[in-house]
């Protein structure tokens, strides 16, 4: 799936509990809950504690402390490394990630986190393909079918978000 299961890693003991965040994560959850605009962007500097958030909520959902609404949503970090690994093909990381995008559609409730999303934006393009990753996920950030949270860094939410707004107003 080129994904990681956080629940299951939550479930298994293997995610630190979360200090002192819970004003962060319970705006996530109010970003999640919401019909539109539900993909929530963590913008901060390297090492702040980005992928904590989504690994903290991961854990929140398997102690039943959500709402309803997201009880039973499951969170998939996507595997950036093995996405990319042996892409040799013009077009293969683009269908390496519709593949995970059409498996996650099967699986209800399914929320797919994109560490370091500003690699995935540029990702296809840079490796030659002609379409970089942020066309295949306008349509599905748009369509609701998967929710979505993205990190990256401030610098490069300057420079690729600000540059691709239509991307850019389907996160919060």
């Amino acid at each position: 799936l080129f994904a990681v299961n956080l629940n299951r890693m939550a479930r298994e003991g293997k995610i630190d509990p979360l200090i002192g965040r819970e004003d962060e994560v319970e705006r996530i959850i109010q970003i999640l809950c919401r019909r539109r605009k539900n993909n929530p962007l963590f913008v901060g500097e390297a090492g702040v504690g980005k992928t904590a958030l989504a690994e903290g909520l991961a854990r929140r959902i398997v102690e039943n402390n959500v709402p309803d609404v997201l009880l039973h949503a499951t969170i998939y970090a996507l595997d950036m490394g093995a996405l990319i690994a042996g892409t040799k093909y013009r077009g293969d990381f683009e269908k390496r990630l519709k593949s995970v995008f059409q498996e996650l559609k099967k699986r209800e409730h399914s929320i797919l986190f994109i560490d370091e999303i500003h690699t995935v934006i540029g990702a296809g393009a840079a490796s030659g393909g002609v379409m970089d990753a942020s066309n295949l996920i306008k349509p599905i950030l748009t369509s609701g079918e998967i929710r979505c949270i993205g990190s990256t860094t401030y610098q490069e939410f300057r420079s690729i978000f600000e540059k691709n707004r239509a991307l850019a107003r389907r996160f919060q």
